[in-house]
C-alpha cells in the first residue's frame, strides 16, 4: 500500500492534533468548574442567610431587620431603565453603522469611540455622570442619573454585539431579499434581526451583568439609600410614588454588599451575592427565552 505526501503530512500533525483538543477540553473543564465554585461558595455560604424576611424587609435598627428589599427594588429599577434607553440605542447605532453608512473615516471614527468607551474605568463614568446628568442637569443623586451614566457604559457592549451579529448574516440574504422586491428596512427586520438575534442577546446579557455588578460609578450617581417607598391603598398613588422613586437616591444591592463589607457583616453579604446571582440567571433565561420566541416570529 502507498501513502502519498497529504496522508504522511495528516499522521505527523495528528499528535499536534490531539495536544491541542486535550488543551481546549482542559481550559474548558478548568473555566466551567472555576465558575462553578465560585457559585457553589458563595451559595453554600449565603443561602442561610436568604428567607422572605430578609427579602421583603428593610434594614432598621428600631425595628431590629435586616433586609435588602429596598436595594432589591433599586437594582430592578436601573437595570429596566438602563436597557429601556441602551438596547433601542445600541442595537440601531449597530443597523446604521452596519447597513446604512458606508465604510470611511466616520465609521472608522465612530466604532474606535465604542471601543474606546469599553475600556474606560467605571469610577470615570461615576464622575462624569455626577458632574453632567447630577449636577448640570440636575437630576441629583438619584436613580434616573445612575441609570444615564450606565447607559453610557453598557452602550459600546450592545453596538459592538450587534455589528458583529449582523456581520454574521450571509450577504445572500440581504441580496436575495432586495432581489425580491423587498426594502431595505423590511429586510432588516424580518431577515438580519431574527438571524443575527442570538448576537444581540449576548450583547444584552453582557450589558446586564455589567449592569447588576457596577458599585464605583453607582455611588456617585445614584446613592446608597435603601428605603422603600410608602404604600398606600390607592393603586394611582402607588404609580406615583413608583414613577416618582427614580428622582430619589438608592442604594443597588452591589453597593449595600459593599456596605456589609465594609461594616463586617458577612453573612449578610453573602446572602447578597446569593441572591445577585439568582437576579442574574433569572433575567438571563428570561432574555433567552424572550429572544428565541422573537425569532421565531
Amino acid at each position: 500500500m502507498t501513502m502519498n505526501k497529504d496522508t504522511l503530512y495528516v499522521k505527523r500533525k495528528r499528535p499536534t492534533d490531539m495536544l491541542l483538543l486535550a488543551a481546549i477540553y482542559v481550559s474548558a473543564t478548568l473555566a466551567v468548574a472555576l465558575l462553578l465554585g465560585i457559585i457553589l461558595y458563595v451559595f453554600v455560604k449565603g443561602i442561610r442567610t436568604v428567607n422572605w424576611a430578609f427579602l421583603t424587609t428593610v434594614t432598621s435598627a428600631r425595628k431590629q431587620t435586616t433586609g435588602i428589599a429596598g436595594n432589591l427594588l433599586n437594582t430592578l429599577y436601573i437595570i429596566v431603565i438602563t436597557l429601556l434607553i441602551a438596547t433601542p440605542i445600541g442595537v440601531g447605532s449597530a443597523i446604521y453603522l452596519n447597513e446604512y453608512a458606508k465604510p470611511g473615516r466616520l465609521v472608522s471614527i465612530i466604532e474606535f469611540t465604542t471601543e474606546t468607551l469599553s475600556g474606560i474605568p467605571s469610577i470615570i463614568f461615576g464622575l462624569f455622570g455626577m458632574i453632567f446628568f447630577g449636577e448640570t442637569l440636575g437630576f441629583g443623586y438619584s436613580l434616573l442619573t445612575g441609570s444615564f451614566t450606565l447607559t453610557l457604559m453598557v452602550l459600546p457592549l450592545i453596538t459592538r454585539n450587534t455589528q458583529e451579529a449582523l456581520r454574521t448574516v450571509p450577504d445572500s440574504y440581504r441580496t436575495g431579499a432586495l432581489g425580491m422586491g423587498s426594502t431595505k428596512w423590511h429586510m432588516i427586520r424580518t431577515i438580519l434581526l431574527p438571524s443575527s438575534m442570538p448576537g444581540i442577546v449576548t450583547g444584552i446579557i453582557l450589558a446586564l451583568g455589567r449592569i447588576v455588578g457596577e458599585s464605583a460609578a453607582l455611588l456617585f450617581t445614584a446613592g446608597s439609600d435603601y428605603k422603600l417607598p410608602k404604600f398606600t391603598g390607592v393603586f394611582g398613588d402607588n404609580l406615583a410614588k413608583l414613577a416618582h422613586k427614580a428622582m430619589e437616591s438608592g442604594g443597588t444591592l452591589t453597593i449595600e454588599l459593599y456596605l456589609q463589607m465594609q461594616k463586617g457583616q458577612y453573612d449578610n453579604a453573602f446572602g447578597i451575592g446569593c441572591v445577585l446571582i439568582i437576579i442574574v440567571l433569572i433575567l438571563n433565561l428570561l432574555t433567552k427565552l424572550a429572544a428565541n420566541k422573537l425569532r421565531r416570529e
